[in-house]
């Protein structure tokens, strides 16, 4: 440019032909640390990248989003492919990202997020094969370093809970070189043993100190134990493929210490409270059965020999009343009839006629005599009084016209 007064576009421009020009800038790969991360609503990721204060002004746009395998956060260590150019609006140079990539932790980073996935598709943290954890348990162990906060904290706050659960620790190594190897050999030990539940794990920290908790050494090992096993490593915020494994994830060792140890006086309350509802329970179920007894007793007594008997002989009473009763009435209605019958007999009888002045005349022979007409002269006749028999024969007969 020759001498003169440009435009401040004009300036823009040339140095934006600058950075087109130079093929450096047009393929570079730059390394550094995550700042100010943003997502656009368009779909751009704007931020920093920062290294021992140096700052460097980034973006990729949206198009080129498909080559991004990882969502970018704050302090991630990247690799970022793309060219520098200016912003001719802002009159800044910044970096174009094509493509970005973990770089260091980063790359632990995709080998976890590998791992874990192939884990998955094997089942190795199927729900199914998860072990409930004792809520009682007499022997606890721990698979941890023998030094450090970790074990303070687990020992510590078991014997606060339960001083009569007894721990069994295996020292592991669990950061660096061989440290998986010695966890998965400690977690064969103590199941070896015995213990009734298993607690693995360590203190926090980066993801290369908590990596021997990524391997897959550990979590096979973790996956094959009976015993039900609480991962504990490190914070709150830190996830290992030893948690996903893992029966049940504790965020802390503290927090692994008090899910696998129960608390003796909470556990004295619950007794207790056992106790007053077992016997409230038994005072009710024996009160029913006071009074089953009761009505069963009411019952039976109705079927004892002396009051079946005692019953009878009134139902007995009662016949034999009913039965006397019958018994006069029909002997009144027999007498009645038998003086009605009497009166109309007495009219009848012969006795009384010959009483009255009649007399009872019969043949020789017995016959009665009914008529004079039944006579001859010369027949002998008896007469019947009321005080005797004459005896006559017939000299004449009689007989009067009717």
């Amino acid at each position: 440019m020759g001498r003169g007064i440009y435009s401040v576009r004009q300036i823009n421009e040339y140095i934006k032909n600058m950075f087109t020009q130079d093929y450096l800038l047009n393929a570079v790969s730059v390394r550094g640390e995550v700042s100010n991360c943003k997502y656009h609503s368009s779909g751009h990721i704007y931020f920093t990248l920062k290294e021992q204060g140096s700052l460097l002004q980034a973006v990729m746009f949206a198009g080129n989003r498909r080559g991004l395998s990882f969502p970018m956060r704050e302090g991630q260590q990247v690799v970022v492919r793309g060219y520098v150019g200016i912003y001719e609006r802002d009159g800044k140079y910044q970096l174009y990202a094509r493509e970005i990539s973990l770089d260091g932790v980063g790359g632990l980073y995709e080998r976890f997020e590998a791992l874990k996935q192939e884990l998955s598709d094997r089942g190795l943290f199927a729900k199914e094969y998860k072990q409930p954890v004792p809520r009682y348990i007499k022997t606890l162990g721990i698979v941890t370093a023998d030094t450090g906060a970790a074990v303070r904290d687990i020992i510590s706050i078991s014997r606060r809970r339960n001083p009569y659960v007894s721990l069994y620790l295996y020292p592991a190594k669990v950061q660096g070189e061989g440290a998986a190897e010695t966890i998965a050999a400690g977690i064969e030990a103590l199941e070896c043993l015995g213990v009734d539940c298993m607690i693995v794990g360590r203190g926090g920290g980066s993801i290369e100190d908590l990596w021997a908790f990524n391997e897959e050494l550990v979590a096979q090992a973790i996956f094959d134990c009976s015993v039900p096993i609480i991962s504990a490593v490190g914070h709150e915020t830190d996830f290992t493929i030893a948690d996903f494994v893992a029966d049940l994830r504790a965020p802390t060792p503290s927090a692994a210490a008090e899910l696998a140890v129960y608390e003796y006086g909470q556990f004295l309350l619950e007794l207790e409270e056992g106790k007053k509802r077992l016997q409230a329970a038994m005072r009710q179920r024996l009160l029913c059965y006071e009074r089953e007894l009761e009505r069963r007793f009411l019952r039976m007594r109705r079927f004892r020999p002396e009051h079946v008997i005692a019953e009878k002989r009134q139902l007995l009473d009662g016949f034999q009343d009913r039965l006397s009763a019958a018994m006069e009435h029909a002997l009144r209605e027999r007498s009645y009839r038998l003086e009605l019958l009497a009166g109309r007999l007495s009219g009848c009888s012969p006795l009384d006629k010959i009483t009255g002045g009649c007399a009872f005349v019969t043949k020789e022979d017995g016959l009665r005599l009914r008529s004079a007409s039944e006579a001859s002269c010369g027949d002998l006749l008896d007469l019947r009084l009321s005080d005797g028999v004459l005896r006559a024969r017939v000299t004449d007969r009689i007989l009067t016209e009717k």
